[in-house]
């Protein structure tokens, strides 16, 4: 009795019918699944900004209580060479139609959106945005109380995005967060770590003269209104002083802070934390560091 012969066609139908309607099955997934990825996202944006801001205990702070408090700010775009926001007007005619939605990351894939930093790029980010979304929480008389910061900069493996909040004078730093990395663990990763980011706090961005006036140093180094920098991590240590003084920098945020203190009558003024900043410990002699700058690979930007 002869064996019946195998139908190839039937075969190579019945493959092709699986896959379809496997493709079917990922794709309507993935759609079901793509609000509640977004609304995450959005979430722990949120949530690194309150960070940032020094506004959110991760042991005691829900979903609800983050939603809450991220109400006291403000979204703005900054147009980063004027140091103006756009209004309605100025943010239809840049081709940006909700300030909500902006996306510096996909900005810096249009030409009309960004500007190719060249040789003059520290901070290892490839394009920079004309324009930034920024946080601003103002006081009961309208007059801002602090500001949150987007930053990135590469580190040893990529890109690190965080960020930096500014106090109501445009100067002192509030806090630091850092969501997303790829710094390695036990060593660069712990720019995350709370006791890190602590050392941010109170530090002078700017000396009297307006120039950019911290950084990171190298471990064990220590310098007056600089942090210390991670032991066993100088790249990473190095990656975040450059992100640091570029966008506080002219390439940066630095037009736009400066209208801001500008407009609210303030000038750089250092004296109130000179005497604190430059105690140190009596075993401890503060040593000269240069700045930490270096060429580094580049990376295309992406906004929070």
């Amino acid at each position: 009795m002869s064996k019946p012969k195998s139908n190839n066609a039937k075969t190579i139908s019945v493959a092709l019918t699986l896959c379809l309607v496997c493709s079917v099955l990922v794709s309507a997934v993935a759609v079901g699944l793509k609000p509640s990825q977004v609304e995450n996202a959005r979430l722990d944006r949120n949530k690194n900004i309150l960070v940032a801001a020094g506004m959110y205990d991760a042991e005691s702070d829900t979903a609800k209580d983050v939603a809450e408090r991220f109400k006291d700010f403000e979204v703005k775009i900054v147009d980063l060479n004027e140091g103006n926001y756009l209004d309605d007007n100025a943010l239809s005619d840049a081709g940006i139609p909700d300030r909500n939605a902006y996306d510096a990351s996909q900005a810096t894939k249009n030409q009309a959106l960004s500007e190719d930093l060249g040789d003059n790029d520290p901070a290892g980010i490839g394009r920079k945005p004309k324009y930034a979304k920024v946080y601003v929480k103002s006081d009961d008389a309208g007059q801002p109380e602090m500001v949150v910061l987007p930053i990135q900069g590469y580190g040893l493996w990529g890109t690190i995005y965080g960020f930096l909040t500014l106090e109501s004078d445009m100067n002192t730093i509030k806090g630091i967060s850092f969501y997303e990395h790829k710094e390695t663990p036990g060593l660069g990763a712990r720019i995350e770590e709370p006791e890190w980011r602590a050392k941010w706090q109170g530090i002078h961005s700017y000396d009297d003269s307006g120039e950019v006036a911290t950084g990171v140093t190298k471990a064990g180094n220590p310098k007056e209104n600089w942090v210390d920098g991670i032991s066993g991590a100088t790249l990473t240590s190095r990656g975040v002083s450059n992100m640091i003084q570029f966008w506080l920098g002219e390439q940066g945020y630095k037009p736009y802070l400066d209208t801001l203190r500008k407009d609210s009558g303030q000038t750089i003024d250092n004296a109130d934390t000179k005497a604190s900043q430059s105690k140190q410990p009596d075993n401890q002699t503060a040593q000269p560091t240069t700045e930490l700058a270096a060429a580094l690979p580049v990376a295309n930007g992406k906004e929070a």
